[in-house]
């Protein structure tokens, strides 16, 4: 089955982009990251939680490193993670993933920077929106896809944004 877990704090501290705070208080960020999670029983997506308190300002661009990595056990290869932003978001304020839809592929917990989600969002709005550390600002949706006959690759991955293109 597969499961989300926090990639390494090395790994997060990497992506994170905070500048000017010291290892104890990014830890205490880390330690504080909450795995995805459905909100109700009945939720086709698994809610992404803010790791820390961000200003989104308006017209801006943000990536928010998640901590979170998506495994799939060998015979779950024919699954994807969809991500996209709360519908709250982007109603209140037309707040989008830059990306449209982030596509997480099987075997991209397997690359060397540990299949880090990294979410890449943009506020075009005339607000500035507070995002919150612990609420839901994305959301994640596991699929089963087929690749049609005489489609297929044994090619491996390595690598993050853009890695298949590198062939």
């Amino acid at each position: 089955m597969s499961h989300f877990e926090k990639v390494s704090f090395e790994r997060w501290k990497n992506d994170c982009g905070v500048k000017g705070l010291g290892d104890k208080g990014l830890r205490e960020w880390y330690d504080a990251i909450k795995l995805p999670a459905q909100a109700t029983a009945a939720s086709a997506g698994c809610d992404f939680f803010m790791p820390f308190n961000l200003n989104f300002e308006s017209g801006s661009k943000f990536r928010i490193a998640t901590g979170i990595r998506w495994v799939c056990d060998e015979g779950e290869r024919d699954r994807v993670l969809l991500i996209m932003p709360r519908s709250g978001l982007g109603f209140k304020y037309g707040i989008r993933l830059s990306n449209t839809v982030g596509v997480i592929d099987a075997d991209y917990a397997d690359s060397d920077n540990e299949g880090h989600i990294i979410i890449s969002m943009e506020n075009p709005s005339d607000e500035h929106v507070q995002l919150h550390e612990g609420k839901p600002f994305a959301q994640g949706i596991v699929v089963k896809y087929e690749i049609p006959e005489g489609a297929g690759s044994d090619d491996a991955r390595n690598g993050g944004f853009g890695s298949t293109d590198n062939k």
